[in-house]
């Protein structure tokens, strides 16, 4: 996606080489039409899986994913990093770790919001080891629903989240693959 790549080379700050800071669009402040055509790229992608419901994970993940779940005419439901005084019972629960936080958590989904035999569609802010996405899709699969994919606005393929998902059967699409980053500049994969 052309102009989720400008925005990135744009705005985005390479702390390291590994990690990426898109706070000015996507993890902090939220570029509302950028987030809109992500939401209408994953919906195209996805159209015709049967997609019922679109999952994703607190709160970085929630902007696209809510544009994604507005284009397929779907419920959104997000898993919650922390538990509250009215999300106690009745949960699934995994434990998932943080490339960027450096932290464990567990995230919680009420068991109301996800069904038998529903089709879901995971979106995720970046993918690096895929540690989330596959936390989300252990609880799609606890439901006994199935994972229509997995959409990454932002996938550093220089970590092997994506092949690792890939091998264990999972549908991947990542708007924006970076290849390298580095002071000098952020390179992309092609095609």
């Amino acid at each position: 996606m052309k102009a989720l790549q400008d925005k990135i080379r744009n705005e985005g700050i390479v702390l390291s080489e590994t990690v990426l800071k898109v706070d000015s669009f996507l993890n902090h402040q939220v570029d509302p039409q950028l987030m809109l055509d992500i939401g209408h790229c994953f919906a195209a992608a996805y159209e015709g899986e049967g997609v019922t419901k679109v999952l994703t994970l607190e709160s970085s993940g929630i902007a696209p994913a809510v544009m994604t779940a507005l284009a397929l005419q779907v419920p959104l439901v997000f898993a919650r990093k922390q538990k509250s005084l009215t999300l106690r019972d009745d949960l699934y629960i995994e434990e998932v770790y943080s490339f960027t936080k450096q932290v464990k958590s567990e995230v919680a989904i009420s068991r109301k919001f996800l069904s038998p035999g529903e089709r879901v569609l995971i979106i995720d802010d970046f993918l690096a080891y895929g540690e989330a996405a596959f936390g989300m899709a252990r609880i799609v699969e606890a439901a006994g629903a199935s994972v229509a994919g997995i959409g990454i606005v932002i996938e550093k393929s220089f970590q092997n989240g994506a092949d690792k998902l890939k091998e264990a059967g999972y549908r991947v699409d990542s708007l924006a693959r970076i290849a390298v980053l580095s002071p000098d500049g952020i390179q992309f994969v092609e095609g």
